[in-house]
């Protein structure tokens, strides 16, 4: 299949995509064997549908970035300045937060420590509609989530928590000395010679965002009113901290961690092993599992199946790595320019994407 005829027939399947979920526009990114195959803007960037979303447009990836969190933490394992099975206890003596069970660094990256979320959500929610543009600071977070306790012993259960990482970007900043922008600058993004992608801190420092399509600021999820919510949303009310990529440069975070670029096989291999094994399918990926910072795909017709999701206001992304399409290692990445109740259009079209070139004729 020629180039014109991939870019033509997967062009025409995240078109479908993204009418069905009635989002303007998505970007995307299609590497294999560390090549770039594909990298293209899909759709709009505005509601008008008058200006094409651009191949390089910049998203926040929103929980995109627990991977990269849990590849730093990695390097710092590998450098033997941390420990996977070590309680954290030492580290966490020095944040205004307390366990009643000591937490190793494997369950921060699995979810499995017993670290709660934000309670019911409620006061989040009512705070960030009311303030977008002033985030609650690391002490309301983690004041929110000790009032609710350790959720089980750790180890015991699995629990999604984004305090969790909040916890692993202060235990990385005191462990190197950096800030998160600092040390993901250095074990990720100038290495990879990254030029667009980056951490902001403030609602100042996040320019350049494509428009981000959204409903959940006014609280009116049922109206047609769509905002854009990129001049209005403060990156700190995502509590972990939050990247800000395009579809090709995330596409090639993901490569080279799974190509040992950034990690020693050995230890991307174990953030590959599944702690969490869960008793449904995803309607994508299949049966699936959690490593570390890694959703897994455990039974798939493409082999190893790794990557994230994520979701927040005006944004829904997908970043997967899939060892085996066609018998090479393949990476998609789909970021798509609207939220809705539905989080798994990022995935949706990445797997949509694959079908598009596993059906096609060669």
């Amino acid at each position: 299949m020629t180039h014109q005829n991939l870019e033509a027939r997967v062009r025409a399947t995240v078109e479908r995509e993204l009418q069905e979920a009635e989002t303007p526009g998505a970007a995307i990114a299609l590497l294999r064997n560390g090549e770039t195959l594909l990298e293209a803007g899909v759709g709009y960037a505005d509601l008008q549908q008058q200006i094409p979303l651009p191949s390089d447009a910049r998203f926040y990836i929103y929980s995109i970035t627990k991977p990269l969190l849990a590849t730093v933490a990695m390097n710092l394992v590998q450098a033997g300045r941390l420990d996977l099975d070590t309680s954290l206890a030492p580290q966490f003596a020095q944040i205004p937060y307390t366990v009643e069970s000591p937490v190793a660094l494997r369950q921060l990256l699995s979810h499995t420590g017993g670290i709660p979320g934000y309670g019911d959500g409620s006061a989040y929610v009512q705070d960030l509609q009311a303030h977008p543009q002033q985030a609650w600071t690391t002490e309301t977070f983690l004041r929110v989530a000790q009032d609710q306790g350790q959720l089980f012993l750790p180890g015991k259960g699995w629990a999604y928590s984004n305090i969790g990482y909040l916890l692993l970007r202060l235990i990385l900043a005191q462990e190197t000395g950096l800030s998160m922008p600092e040390y993901l600058h250095e074990w990720i993004f100038h290495p990879l010679g990254l030029r667009h992608t980056f951490v902001p801190e403030t609602l100042e420092q996040a320019h350049g965002l494509t428009p981000g399509y959204s409903q959940f600021l006014t609280g009116d999820e049922t109206g047609d009113a769509l905002q854009n919510v990129a001049p209005l949303y403060h990156p700190g009310w995502v509590s972990h901290g939050v990247v800000i990529s395009t579809a090709a440069e995330l596409g090639k975070i993901m490569d080279a961690l799974f190509a040992g670029r950034l990690l020693e096989p050995e230890r991307v291999c174990e953030m590959l092993e599944p702690i969490q094994v869960f008793d449904f399918e995803h309607p994508q990926i299949g049966k699936i599992g959690y490593g570390l910072g890694l959703c897994l795909g455990l039974e798939s017709p493409y082999g190893t199946v790794a990557g994230h999701n994520g979701a927040g206001p005006g944004y829904v992304t997908g970043a997967f790595y899939l060892s085996n399409v066609q018998g090479q290692p393949t990476t998609v990445v789909a970021l798509a320019n609207r939220d809705r109740h539905d989080l798994d259009l990022g995935t949706r079209i990445v797997f949509a994407i694959l079908r598009a070139l596993t059906d096609a004729p060669d």
